[in-house]
């Protein structure tokens, strides 16, 4: 395993962030949990305590939907253009996009992705994120609708529809990536109108704490957005079950989306989730076979394996299959893991001593069931301990194995061969509970456009692999979730549809 320790020196700025006490944010005003409780959170390269948060219960959490509606029915968010909306949600990715470096430096310290990462993209992304909704604060509209209503045939009508905003909506969001997926959520959110209660993953609380602070900034009336810190189950079910919250979306596991349904269930409200993937990843035989090669390496060991839409099925076609594997192989012999705040670092540690050991379990399951680890397989305690390892490369798996079948959420990927493109391919392909993403590598569009269409996923990469962008809508089929994140898709999420009809 190749490895490197030399650590970016972190900014006062983020020193003093991370050394303060890490409060609630309710109704504008920050706050230590009413119980007084805190949380340790640590980082994940070196297991150390770096912080407290608040660690919030379902009092906080009635305290936070409270202020999100007040703010929603009688506050100035419900007086505002949709224009003044805009510029706030325009200087809030200003804002990301100028303390950058802060931004970056948070998520290698508390999630352990890689700081040139978090610099080119998580980052990036997320203040280009709430740019591009700033866009759609000003486009959302209704249409008008000609009747023809046969039972008054002397009669004229005026209608249309209104779009208004869901309400108060409650978001839950994971610990992958951290920033990025707060900007998801939050800035189509606040396009529409709604006002929020998010609850961030308590693994990694800090990027969405400073994001808060850089909303207050930008002039986000009080109450519109609180965030509450503490565990699913005492601070994320009674937000989800919430009978003040209008909406529930949520980004993680298909287990816990199951209880997010339930909990909503008892209100009928309404839901979104972004969850879980098993993805296909397709290499035929007239690919650019060194450019699949490497798409398929960063498929799997991008964001250390920790992505829901990671391509961790490979399908080699025969004639090619040695190549790719080896080439696979010898990428994932070849990465740097160390630190998040080493500059040479090009893989960082899981994010918890839980995720490592569920990411080990699958690996030993993998050897019990007889696969073959054609490299990684071990884990690593090098940098004074921490949470890596190392990316894994496992041939010989049949489709009944975990390994083969259930989601890792690490970088670990399976490899198989086929011979011919044809219905067993797709089958094989198909066959998960999944159905998030997939990648197909071919220099034949037709054939591209041909697999393309018979694979039940959400987003399909032709030769590329992990290209996102604030207008292109994600989300999966099946068990990976309801609804569509980013895009103007991702507006229906929080919109209501009234219909008005008048007698003119």
């Amino acid at each position: 395993m190749n490895t490197t320790s030399e650590l970016v020196a972190l900014t006062a700025g983020v020193k003093a962030f991370v050394g303060q006490p890490h409060e609630a944010l309710i109704d504008g005003r920050w706050q230590p949990a009413r119980s007084g409780k805190t949380f340790e959170i640590y980082d994940p390269s070196s297991e150390d305590v770096i912080a407290h948060a608040a660690d919030c219960g379902k009092e906080d959490v009635n305290l936070a939907v409270s202020a999100a509606r007040k703010a929603f029915d009688t506050g100035p968010w419900s007086r505002m253009t949709p224009s003044e909306r805009g510029k706030i949600l325009w200087r809030i990715g200003d804002l990301i996009e100028a303390n950058l470096e802060e931004f970056a430096q948070l998520e290698a310290l508390d999630n352990g992705k890689p700081i040139a990462v978090a610099r080119a993209a998580d980052v990036p992304l997320a203040a280009e994120m709430f740019r591009y909704m700033a866009g759609w604060a000003t486009k959302i509209e209704g249409n008008t609708i000609p009747l023809s209503v046969p039972y008054t045939p002397d009669a004229q009508y005026h209608a249309f529809t209104r779009k208004e905003p869901i309400g108060v909506v409650a978001q839950i969001i994971p610990w992958n990536f951290p920033l990025l997926m707060a900007a998801w959520k939050l800035a189509p959110v606040l396009a529409t109108g709604c006002t929020v209660v998010l609850k961030p993953a308590e693994e990694t609380p800090l990027s969405a704490l400073r994001l808060a602070r850089v909303c207050m900034e930008a002039g986000l009336p009080p109450g519109v957005l609180n965030v509450v810190t503490g565990f699913g189950e005492s601070c994320g079910a009674p937000l989800a079950a919430h009978p003040g919250v209008d909406k529930v979306a949520f980004t993680g596991s298909t287990e816990v989306g199951r209880l997010i349904v339930k909990a909503a269930a008892h209100d009928l409200k309404k839901v979104t989730l972004e969850l879980g993937g098993k993805s296909p990843n397709i290499v035929l035989d007239d690919a650019d076979v060194e450019a699949a090669i490497q798409g398929a390496a960063s498929a799997i060991f991008f964001n250390h394996g920790q992505c829901c839409c990671a391509g961790s099925r490979l399908f080699v076609q025969e004639k090619i299959y040695d190549q790719v594997a080896e080439g696979v192989t010898r990428f994932a012999a070849s990465l740097r893991l160390g630190p998040g705040l080493s500059p040479g670092t090009q893989m960082g540690p899981l994010v918890s001593q839980t995720q490592f050991e569920r990411v080990n379990g699958f690996l030993t399951s993998a050897r019990e069931q007889g696969a073959k680890v054609a490299t990684g397989n071990a884990s690593s305690r090098t940098f004074k301990g921490g949470f890596f390892v190392e990316p894994t490369v496992i041939e010989n798996t049949n489709d009944s194995m975990r390994v083969y079948q259930e989601e890792i959420f690490g970088p670990v990927v399976t490899v198989s061969r086929f011979k011919d493109v044809d219905d067993e391919l797709i089958r094989r392909a198909n066959d998960t509970v999944y159905g998030l993403a997939a990648g197909i590598w071919t220099r034949d569009i037709s054939r591209a456009h041909r697999i393309g269409n018979r694979l039940r996923t959400g987003t399909v990469w032709v030769n590329c692999y992990n290209i996102f962008d604030a207008s292109l809508p994600f989300g999966g089929y099946k068990q990976s979730g309801w609804g569509r994140e980013m895009g103007h898709e991702v507006l229906r999420n929080y919109l209501e549809t009234k219909s008005v009809c008048m007698s003119i």
